[in-house]
Parts: C-alpha cells; sequence; structure tokens
C-alpha cells in the first residue's frame, strides 16, 4: 500500500506528466536532427567530398570470399567507420541545439528573475523575495540611522 500512495503522490506532483512529456518532445527532437543531419548537412558535405556517401565509408579488413557459384563462403569484416562519423555529426548537432535551447531558456530565465526588468512577467515567489529584501534593507537603514543618532 505504501508504494501505490507513492506512486499517487508521484503521478499527482506532476513528476511524471512531466517525464512523460520530455520524452515525446525528446523522440520527436530525435527525428528532427536525423532528418537535419542526413538531409540538409550531409548532401552538402558529400557533394564537397566529390559524392562520397559518408554512411558507405568503411575500412575492409578482409575482402568477402565467393566461391563458383556466387554464393559468399567468408563473410566481408570491414569496420564502418563512416557509420561513427555519421553518428558523431548527429551527436554535435544535438549537443549545440541543446546548448542553444539550454542558453535561450536560461537568458529566459534570468529576465523573469530580474525583478526591476519590466518586460517579463517575474515570478510570485521572485517578486515576494525581492520585496522581502527591499523591506530588509530599508529597515537596516532606519536603525542604522536611530543608532546614529
Amino acid at each position: 500500500m505504501k508504494l501505490l500512495k507513492e506512486f499517487k503522490e508521484f503521478a499527482v506532483k506532476g513528476n511524471m506528466m512531466d517525464m512523460a512529456i520530455g520524452i515525446i518532445i525528446g523522440a520527436s527532437f530525435n527525428k528532427v536532427i536525423d532528418v537535419l543531419a542526413k538531409q540538409v548537412i550531409l548532401p552538402p558535405l558529400s557533394l564537397l567530398t566529390d559524392g562520397v556517401n559518408f554512411s558507405d565509408r568503411k575500412l575492409v579488413l578482409r575482402d568477402a570470399v565467393t566461391d563458383t557459384t556466387g554464393n559468399i563462403t567468408t563473410t566481408e569484416v570491414a569496420v564502418a567507420y563512416g557509420k561513427l562519423s555519421e553518428v558523431f555529426l548527429d551527436f554535435i548537432i544535438i549537443g549545440f541545439t541543446v546548448f542553444i535551447v539550454v542558453k535561450f531558456m536560461n537568458r529566459l530565465r534570468s529576465k523573469a528573475h530580474d525583478t526591476k526588468d519590466k518586460t517579463v512577467v517575474t515570478p510570485k515567489d521572485i517578486q515576494l523575495l525581492s520585496d522581502l529584501k527591499d523591506l530588509m534593507e530599508e529597515q537596516n537603514k532606519l536603525l542604522k540611522a536611530s543608532v546614529a543618532k
């Protein structure tokens, strides 16, 4: 019963929904990055390298051996470094995109936390803390003035 109660608290607090939304957005984001890398960035790179398709690039360690009937008797052994370069490019694109998104979100968050910036609505908790800080500073000034007299 305790496990069920903990799960209910977890679901009600919104953590489960936040995770589900994050996973759905992450899956969609993966598709966008995949198309961006394979359909937008790699074709111009392939054109610059005289039509080389990166995903087909490999270092053959042992060629496939076929018999007289055309059946493969020994399979090819190769290091597919083209796939590695493609995945690495995907990783770089995803990392850079996440960096840009986080940087943008941090800029918005810092604007929202700046109580003097009136272009963005400041969250209530930050506004209350700022007001409390201002009142305490004013009270300290009054106390220092009364002690000085």
